[in-house]
């Protein structure tokens, strides 16, 4: 039998010298994966066996290479579900709730019984099923390009009423053209230029289809605004993630798109800049 706290302690160790931003956190996330509790479980244990401790460790050496804890898990925890994730998908971040508690309190406004919602680049299909799942009135359609997330977006989808396409969110949609109430996105908004800025767990784990958007980061959000453009009903909304130095540059794109009112950057939990809004007007 193994000591839980020496491994556990040696482990924080091993993740804090490779780098890890949080090594405490990751290390009882990956203990309670192999146990199969919860993380409070842990409490409740002190020794695990040779087969145990054997895959705890090969886990926690993978974790040092920094390959994502979600990939390890297999699952990332977004609002009030858990998601299958893996080599392909996007792994959705925290800070993209909030742009989701934005999206559903402007639902809760909309007077149709059945507001019609799109999420363009779905990925995982967090954004699509956390609408879906705590807004089951709602009319839900999703789009996704890559091959490998769709299909990861189709097993986090089941069970829901959700729309979804296999396609590009540039184009996407035209049946829905002037219908739609409210379109989110969690698009790629990294510069080209920014690689040896980006964690090593997203630049070297996350496809470069979800990460990269040309030479400003915003090739992506210009599809966007488009887009939205096409399928908003005047008077709808739009709210789309960026990265925290576009605070200004985000809705300039919006700006120059010409059709929106009302647009306002918006931060996150943490204070920073996160996602653009707008309003549509089609008169």
């Amino acid at each position: 039998m193994t000591d839980l706290r020496a491994l556990l302690a040696d482990a924080t160790r091993q993740l804090a010298e490779a780098g890890v931003a949080s090594p405490r956190n990751d290390a009882e996330l990956l203990l309670a994966h192999v146990l199969g509790t919860g993380r409070a479980g842990l409490l409740l244990v002190d020794d695990l066996d040779g087969a145990q401790a054997s895959a705890y460790e090969v886990l926690v050496a993978r974790r040092a290479t920094r390959e994502p804890l979600q990939h390890l898990t297999t699952t990332a925890a977004f609002r009030y579900r858990d998601l299958a994730v893996g080599p392909g998908v996007f792994v959705p971040r925290p800070e993209t709730e909030s742009l989701v508690e934005w999206g559903l309190t402007v639902l809760d406004g909309v007077e149709a019984k059945h507001p019609v919602v799109v999420d363009l680049g779905t990925g995982s299909g967090a954004i699509a099923g956390a609408v879906a799942s705590e807004r089951p009135h709602a009319r839900v359609h999703a789009v996704e390009l890559s091959d490998d997330a769709f299909a990861y977006a189709e097993r986090n989808l089941a069970g829901l009423e959700v729309d979804l396409r296999h396609g590009d969110l540039a184009d996407a949609f035209a049946d829905l053209d002037g219908t739609v109430d409210l379109v989110l996105a969690n698009p790629p908004y990294i510069p080209l230029t920014a690689w040896e800025s980006v964690a090593v767990e997203a630049r070297d784990h996350d496809p470069a289809l979800a990460l990269w958007s040309g030479e400003d980061g915003l090739d992506a959000m210009r599809d966007v605004a488009a887009t939205a453009a096409r399928l908003l009903r005047d008077g709808a909304m739009v709210g789309a993630e960026h990265a925290d130095v576009q605070g200004e540059s985000a809705p300039a794109v919006f700006v120059a798109h010409g059709g929106f009112v009302d647009m306002q950057d918006r931060t996150d939990l943490a204070g920073r800049p996160r996602f653009v809004t707008a309003r549509r007007v089609r008169r």
